[in-house]
């Protein structure tokens, strides 16, 4: 089945499908860069979109955003390889440390950890919000030479308050990210 867009979230707490009409497929890829890239390539295989548009909740690292954020930019947090390549950077790989969105917006870290402290490497390399899904997404999308885009919705503050904070916060963005979708489905149909 081809349809012109896919839309990936990491969970149904964060959006319920059952708020879109049934012609707009949402896959839930469960949390993770591994499950992302899973779900990621399936819903390429499975729906052959040309833009693949990502959903999700994120804990912030710069004080002064809030509310559902455009990302411009992703990389990888978690990649920790020195002395064999920074961190961030896959040792002996030519492919990207980083995706670039269609959107201009804030810088996402992705890693396979929920952030509960502060961690200066991300304030030094400017990393806005931090997630456990969308370099993967990108990735893979970025291999499938699919455009890709991403809205967060800021349910935390990356700090020991994170896991208790996201709980109450995880599906107060859903709204917002309708709204935004309308807006692309416009656009879309132009």
């Amino acid at each position: 089945m081809k349809n012109s867009f896919v839309v990936i979230v990491a969970l149904e707490e964060e959006f319920d499908s059952s708020l879109l009409s049934s012609h707009i497929p949402v896959v839930y890829s469960g949390i993770g860069k591994v499950n992302a890239s899973i779900a990621t390539f399936k819903a390429i295989r499975d729906y052959k979109p040309s833009l693949i548009i990502n959903y999700g909740t994120v804990g912030k690292i710069t004080p002064n955003i809030s509310g559902l954020i455009p990302i411009g930019t992703v990389i990888q947090r978690d990649m920790i390889a020195e002395p064999l390549a920074p961190r961030g950077s896959v040792p002996f790989s030519r492919k990207p440390n980083q995706h670039d969105s269609i959107l201009e917006g804030n810088i996402c870290g992705t890693g396979d950890s929920f952030v509960t402290q502060r961690d200066d490497w991300l304030i030094q390399n400017g990393i806005d919000v931090v997630d456990m899904e969308l370099f993967a997404i990108a990735a893979v999308a970025h291999e499938h030479q699919i455009d890709c885009l991403s809205y967060k919705f800021i349910s935390d503050e990356a700090n020991e308050s994170s896991g208790h904070d996201w709980s109450k916060q995880v599906s107060q963005g859903q709204q917002l990210f309708l709204e935004k979708l309308d807006l692309h489905l416009r656009s879309l149909n132009q």
